[in-house]
Order: C-alpha cells, then structure tokens, then sequence
C-alpha cells in the first residue's frame, strides 16, 4: 500500500487510504447502533397508521435486536470464512433494501419482516467493521484509536437514534427514519470494493452448520427473558425462557469443543487477556444500559420531558464520551498499564452510579451529571478492552473475535437492564401503598395514567421510583467496583500475550510481501 510505512516494532503503518477506509465503515456502524433506537418516537405515528396489535408492535420494534443478537456468532465466523469485505457489502446491499422495504411498509407484517432482514444486514456490519479494522491496521498504536473510534460511534449512534426519530418524526413521516440508510449504504457499496482490502481465514476448514441453530437457541431465549423480566417480573415464563437458553448454550460450547471446525474456536478463549476481555466488556454494558432504563423513564415520567424533550437533555452526557476514548489509547501509549486504565475506567462508572444514588425526585442536573460520568467509564473500558481482544485474537479470527466481543456486549445490556430493573421494581412496589390501585402498584406508568383519580399518588409514586433507581444504583455501583477488582487481577499480565500476537501478524505481513509484492499490501 503506497500510504503504508514500516514501524520499529514491525507493523505497516496506515496511511490516508485506511483512515478514509475508515471513516466510510463509521458511517454503516452509525446507523447500524442507532437503528437500534430509532423507532423511539416513530412508533405512535406506525401504530396510527399501521393499526398493528400489540403483540405486533412489540415485534416490531424487538426484532431488529433479537436477530441481530442471534446471528452475530454465525456471521463473525462466515465473514473469516467467505472474505469480511464480501460479507460487508452483502449485508450492506440487505440491509439498504429492507430500509427501503420498511419506509414503505403498508402493513404490520411487512414492516417487521423488514425489520428481521435489518436484523440480519446488521449482524453482517458489526462484526465485518471490526473484523476490517483489525486488518487495515497492524500498527498497535494506529489500531488503538481507530478501536476507540468504532467504540464511540457505536455509543453515539444509540444516543443519536432516538433523537434523529423524533426530529424526522416531527417534521416527515415515519418511514423517513429507514430512508435515510440508504445514502450511506450506496456509498459503501460504491466506496467499498474501491478501499476496503479483502481478507479472510487462509484455512477455515467446513463451515460449522449445525453451530448456527445451536447458537440462535441459546442466545434468543435468554436475550428474550432477560428483556421482558425488568417490565414483566420473574414470570415463569422468562424463567423457562432463560433456562432453555442456557441449556442450549452448554450443548453449543460441547459442539464446539468436539468440532472438527468449531464456529468458536476454544482456542481463541485460551489466548491471555481475550477471555477476560469478552467478561469485563459484559460487565461495563451491564452498567451503562442498565442504568438507560431508569434514567430514560426518570426524564419523562418522574421530571415530566415530553419524549423529544428527554431525548434532547439526554444527549448532553454523550458530549464528554467523545474525549474518554482518545484520552484513554493516549494513556495506555504513554505507558500507562492497560489493565490501570480499564481498573480506573469500571471505577468512573461505579462513582457515576454513586451520584445516581443521590438523586431525589428533582435533580435533572444530578442526574445528566451522573449519566456522563457513567457513560465516560464504560467507553474507556469498552474501548481499551475491544483494542486488547483485537489485538490479542489471530487475524484470520478477527472477525470471529469481534462478533463474540459484540454478543457479551448484547447479554450484558439485557442482564443489566433484568437484574438493575428487577431491584428498582421490588423497591418500587415496596415504596407504593397497599391502598393504591394495582396498576399503580406494577409501574409509575401505571400510577401516572390513573393519578388523576387518586390525589397524592403521582407524586408518592415518582418517590417511590426514584427510591428504586437509587436501590439500582447502589447494586450497580457494587457490581462495577467488583469489576474493577477483577480488571486489576486479570488483565495484569494480558499485554504480552498482545504483544506476541504483534508480532505474529508482522511476520505475516513481511510473508505477504514477500510473496505477492506491493499488490498484496491492502490483504494485510
């Protein structure tokens, strides 16, 4: 690669081509994280004019996420496989027609399908967009801030969603908010072919089939439980959901373990500091999105913001996440322990929970305040420790690494969210009188819609909610200062095992040049 130049520790350096590369992956990434959102506020105006029941509203806007969940394993590994490149344009090209699809619906059904299709283009992207990263760049200090990038635009994206559906909402129609993937879809695909090297595992062995169904059974049922229980309760049901899932789950690591060509490799989990990685990257997505489901219900039903309204205030903690990640790669450069930075980074998210814990019914400020210091601790732990597994996993699983980096992060938001709402509401209901309605006694959502006929009862159960969001709080403060214990403990050691696997990939690099001359540069 002519931009490309050799450092003294061995790796190509990336010149303007990759970082253009990279910024056309960011724009996918973007929309990929806040369609995950994005139909905050659109699903009034699809229910007017759809009509769909509520078991299809709720499909409609969970699909995308349960399939993106369960394929993210099957697509990592079909990307080392068949070329992540390839795999990136095709679900590119999927993912552009089912917005295209979706903004037209004229039926419920069509637009969840559209939705699943999303679903699978967006399980295709992540995976693709990191996997690609860690090839383009080799050098370990390049890597660490093009890392950082893709953990912020991934954390921008699911805050700018909600915000991009109600301003679009507002001003067009619903399906305005699929339509405007589509620009950044057809760049990719025009850019892509042009830019983006193509690279796979030289020798991937059979493709693990009967690994596909295994990992879907025990991911979807246990995401499923985990997302209903923080509304619903511990119903039997998310109960049996989970269990099965887990079930599931040890009959995919015995298939792996006995495999010819594992979909998994166990190896990968025997690398220093990947395994540890794949934990702690759960652990910092428990408390961030943990913590989202108090903070969103507190802006609008115990402050009163109209949606857009908490929307808005709820994008001032994400200004500060766009400095945590470069100060914390700039740290790490200047030789500061890796394992220091991600200890002090669980240790910010348990002081952003403590402030949380002192909130009262009317701390907008407080709350914003404790938000951003939240949100700061988990993209510099996100960012070092995606970076650390990167760097740590052999290119040709790159994109295997990645997607099991991604699938932690999903389990981790939805046992948050279960475990942090499952407090908040036992201390919620506790908190609420037992002459109170029973509806009022469930949700404050339920208390709210029928206060009107109670006098007093909005204003004992918003005390009664921010008393549980403090329980919340507390418990994930515990959590996240365990975690920190944890960091310290386990990734003490994780940079030589990174820095061999530096080493590896140069080698490598210096045999592809070796062979195929300056044309096979871009495949490094």
């Amino acid at each position: 690669m002519t931009n490309s130049t050799r450092t003294s520790a061995g790796g190509a350096r990336a010149g303007r081509r990759e970082w253009t590369a990279l910024g056309v992956l960011m724009l996918p990434l973007l929309l990929v994280s806040m369609d995950v959102s994005v139909l905050y506020f659109a699903v009034p105006a699809i229910s007017a004019d759809l009509e769909p029941s509520g078991t299809q509203q709720l499909w409609i806007f969970d699909i995308y996420a349960f399939v993106l969940a369960g394929l993210l394993m099957t697509m990592g590994s079909l990307g080392d496989r068949i070329g992540r490149r390839r795999l990136l344009l095709a679900g590119a090209a999927a993912f552009g027609a089912a917005s295209l699809v979706a903004a037209y619906a004229d039926s419920a059904e069509t637009l969840i399908a559209a939705r699943a299709v999303l679903g699978v283009g967006g399980a295709t992207l992540m995976p693709s967009t990191m996997a690609l990263l860690r090839t383009m760049f080799t050098d370990p200090g390049q890597r660490a801030k093009a890392v950082g990038l893709w953990s912020g635009v991934m954390t921008a994206g699911i805050a700018l969603g909600s915000v991009m559906s109600g301003v679009l909402v507002e001003h067009f129609w619903w399906g305005s908010v699929f339509l405007v993937n589509l620009p950044a879809m057809v760049l990719l695909l025009v850019l892509g072919p042009v830019l983006l090297p193509e690279s796979r595992d030289p020798a991937p062995g059979r493709f693990d089939w009967a690994g596909i169904p295994l990992s879907m059974a025990a991911v979807l049922p246990v995401v499923y439980g985990l997302k209903e229980i923080p509304s619903e309760g511990w119903n039997v049901r998310y109960v049996v959901s989970i269990t099965v899932g887990l079930l599931f789950a040890a009959l995919f690591v015995r298939r792996q373990r006995t495999a010819v060509s594992p979909m998994i490799p166990p190896a990968l989990f025997r690398g220093r500091g990947f395994a540890p990685s794949v934990v702690l990257n759960l652990l910092s997505a428990f408390g961030v999105l943990g913590s989202a489901y108090f903070t969103t219900q507190y802006l609008q039903s115990v402050l009163g913001k109209s949606a857009l309204e908490a929307a808005l205030w709820a994008l001032l903690p994400s200004v500060p996440i766009g400095a945590a990640a470069p100060v914390a790669t700039g740290l790490v450069q200047r030789g500061v322990p890796r394992a220091h930075v991600v200890t002090a980074g669980f240790a910010v998210s348990a002081a952003g929970f403590a402030l949380l814990a002192l909130a009262g019914t009317d701390s907008l400020v407080l709350v914003l305040v404790a938000c951003a210091v939240l949100a700061v601790g988990g993209v510099t732990v996100m960012s070092q420790i995606m970076d650390l597994a990167m760097g740590t996993a052999p290119v040709e699983r790159a994109g295997t690494a990645s997607s099991l980096m991604e699938t932690s992060a999903e389990f981790g938001g939805a046992l948050g969210m279960a475990v942090l709402g499952s407090v908040g509401t036992a201390v919620y209901r506790h908190g609420m009188p037992a002459s109170a309605p029973d509806a009022a006694r469930e949700t404050l959502g339920g208390a709210l819609a029928v206060a009107d006929r109670f006098p007093g009862l909005a204003a004992v159960a918003r005390e009664a909610f921010t008393d549980g969001m403090r329980g919340a709080a507390i418990t994930g403060a515990v959590v996240l200062a365990g975690a920190a214990v944890l960091a310290a403990l386990s990734l003490r050691r994780a940079e030589v095992r990174e820095a061999e696997a530096g080493k590896a990939d140069a080698g490598k690099a210096d045999a592809g040049e070796a062979d195929a001359g300056e044309a096979e540069k871009a495949c490094v």
